[in-house]
């Protein structure tokens, strides 16, 4: 298969042309003629943003361990290439080889976020391949889907073949060497899905029926071959300091979203908030050795030329080893010219200590992230957060220097009342108030108070799964009310409000638990031109409606309504370790708002300490 020519004329008339052209430091060249497999790492958005994205470093460095395979990446093309591709016929194509992505044996597509469903379908359009797995011959790679999405694969079930389902650093080398095996025996396509269905952790949405009761909830979910298995267990490397991770990851040739060295310390979280998916899907909490980290770190540094290293995880503070760590940064990196980044700290003495020795305090802001603006809010969804703490951090940042405080909300948790939409304007003037506590002498400059709200929407595997949203003007209404309230603050000068587009989080709620009737929606929303939803400048909600309203499906069956206690949900089929029975409780217990207690302080018995073997805290590999 011949290289695809980018010619100048092309390059010089699309925007960011160093998106397409590869050859980046640390990327990886092999003889194509001396692999076995082919692997096309697809993140279905710009290349900035996938250049950023963690888990396909760390695939694509493990998969080109292996001499029999050579891994390449693809990203989204943005709308001007997409259009330039169209006219000239030219299909879409690996960064590494610059050859078709179609000419591969596997399109792996990382699923983050649902509003880039319609950007997977483009990838498959582009590349001639035929958007229905059912309509793929042996000239089309098998297209496998992963991420956090995959954890509810059915809205797009009838675009892949398979599904991971869960950490890729498990069964990835078991699903190569049973694709080699097939390859050898000249069998036909569906023996290799079989034989994939056998390994744990691959879902083959083609081996199941979905039955549908009269008013359109779940019947039954079963396999219809043999080979498949009733339940999918979720895939968790338990040893996460000897997992692979790439000392050499790709150094992009433009400036990428996050564009550093990433440390990831843990996975998963002891928290239990009731809104985080991640928090529940990612169980147990799994620790990486400190001293492996440090040699991580110098390493990277080395390999990248990077000027900043950032910590990765859901809770940066519960890392046991945080403080050894981060002095050790300052220690060995601040005087190097290298910035250190220490995202989801607590705001706690120490934590403002180090931020004082690594930022700007005059430039940089603090973040703080309360969820909700009243105690009984906080409750419900198990934030473990006071507003003594709140306040009492505030006030430490504030004699610190800071003088600048970021605050996240969100906006239609359930049993919300419009008191605590309006305590979200009032926490944020408290904390202004404790600001000009502080002597004068004592302040730095004025004081900006900037909060921000999302719209919740209820994820699979939480507690909050069986919650109803609301419609979009019911959204708009409840930021109209706190914006109202903004206005009444005493220290309204210093306050500063803002809201997310609360049409994407319609969108985004019917994909998140959305059955297979869903992809339909999608596939007609592709047809009539809607790609990077995600983006405020391409996003087309009109187009969204009339998806829907050529579909005849309803947005409301899958928003509007509170799911029964015994709902069969579309994701049942899969095993995460943590038990349905356990987020029950926790639902009842949000709808009490009775909090409990993280897991370092008491185990809750979620079913997630003794998968793989594994525990949740008590001890680091």
């Amino acid at each position: 298969m011949r290289k695809l020519a980018l010619t100048d004329e092309i390059l010089l008339n699309i925007e960011k042309p160093a998106r397409y052209i590869g050859g980046e430091v640390n990327s990886v060249q092999k003889d194509k003629n001396k692999v076995d497999i082919r692997f096309a790492m697809c993140f279905p958005d710009t290349y900035e943003i996938g250049m950023s994205h963690l888990g396909i470093q760390i695939l694509y460095d493990m998969f080109n361990r292996r001499d029999d395979v050579w891994c390449e990446r693809v990203y989204s093309p943005w709308t001007d290439m997409d259009k330039v591709m169209r006219e000239k016929q030219i299909p879409l194509f690996a960064l590494e080889s610059q050859e078709p992505v179609r000419s591969f044996d596997f399109l792996g597509i990382t699923i983050q976020f649902e509003m880039c469903y319609t950007n997977i379908l483009q990838i498959l359009d582009l590349s001639g391949i035929p958007l229905h797995a059912k309509d793929r011959t042996d000239e089309d790679p098998f297209v496998i889907g992963g991420g956090p999405c995959a954890y509810n694969p059915e809205p797009l079930a009838e675009f892949f073949d398979l599904f991971y389902i869960g950490e890729g650093e498990t069964v990835y080398d078991e699903l190569f060497d049973s694709y080699k095996e097939w390859k050898r025996s000249g069998e036909p396509r569906v023996r290799f899905l079989e034989r994939a269905a056998q390994i744990e952790g691959i879902y083959v949405p083609a081996f199941y029926d979905a039955e549908y009761k009269e008013d359109g909830t779940l019947l039954s979910f079963t396999p219809n071959n043999p080979h498949a298995p009733k339940k999918v267990r979720k895939q968790a490397v338990m040893n996460v300091t000897d997992a692979p991770y790439p000392m050499k990851p790709v150094a992009p040739f433009i400036k990428a979203t996050q564009d550093r060295v990433v440390l990831e310390i843990q996975r998963g979280c002891i928290r239990g908030c009731r809104f985080c998916q991640a928090g529940m899907i990612y169980r147990p909490t799994r620790e990486r050795n400190v001293e492996r980290l440090k040699e991580y770190a110098r390493t990277m540094l080395i390999n990248t030329g990077h000027e900043e290293i950032s910590l990765s995880s859901l809770s940066s503070s519960d890392y046991s080893d945080l403080k050894e760590l981060v002095n050790f940064l300052i220690d060995e990196f601040k005087d190097k010219g290298i910035n250190i980044s220490l995202p989801s700290l607590r705001i706690d003495a120490f934590s403002l200590d180090v931020m004082s020795k690594v930022q700007d305090i005059r430039k940089s802001s603090l973040t703080f992230a309360p969820e909700a603006g009243s105690q009984r809010m906080r409750n419900v969804i198990n934030k473990g957060l006071t507003e003594e703490d709140i306040i009492n951090g505030a006030g430490q940042a504030f004699e610190g220097g800071w003088s600048k405080v970021k605050l996240y909300f969100m906006l239609g948790l359930p049993t919300e009342t419009e008191e605590d939409m309006r305590e979200i304007a009032r926490l944020s003037d408290r904390v202004a108030r404790r600001y000009y506590e502080i002597p004068k002498e004592q302040r730095n400059g004025k004081c900006q108070i900037t909060a921000s709200s999302s719209f919740f929407v209820p994820k699979p595997f939480t507690p909050f799964q069986w919650a109803s949203m609301y419609p979009s003007e019911e959204y708009m209404r409840r930021a109209h009310i706190v914006r109202d309230e903004f206005q009444a603050q005493l220290n309204r000068k210093s306050l500063k409000y803002n809201w997310h587009d609360e049409r994407g989080t319609v969108l985004e709620g019917v994909m998140a638990r959305g059955d297979r009737n869903v992809g339909k929606v999608i596939e007609e929303a592709y047809r009539l031109g809607c790609l990077f939803d995600s983006w405020t400048e391409t996003f087309r909600y009109d187009l969204w409606m009339k998806a829907f309203e050529n579909t005849g499906v309803d947005i409301a069956f899958y928003n509007l309504r509170e799911r029964e206690r015994d709902e069969l949900f579309p994701w049942d089929f899969i095993d995460i370790g943590v038990s349905r029975s356990f987020l029950l409780k926790e639902w009842d217990r949000a709808m009490a708002a009775e909090v409990t207690p993280n897991c370092r302080m008491q185990c809750s018995g979620c079913g997630a300490a003794s998968f793989g073997g594994g525990v949740c805290y008590e001890g680091k590999n």
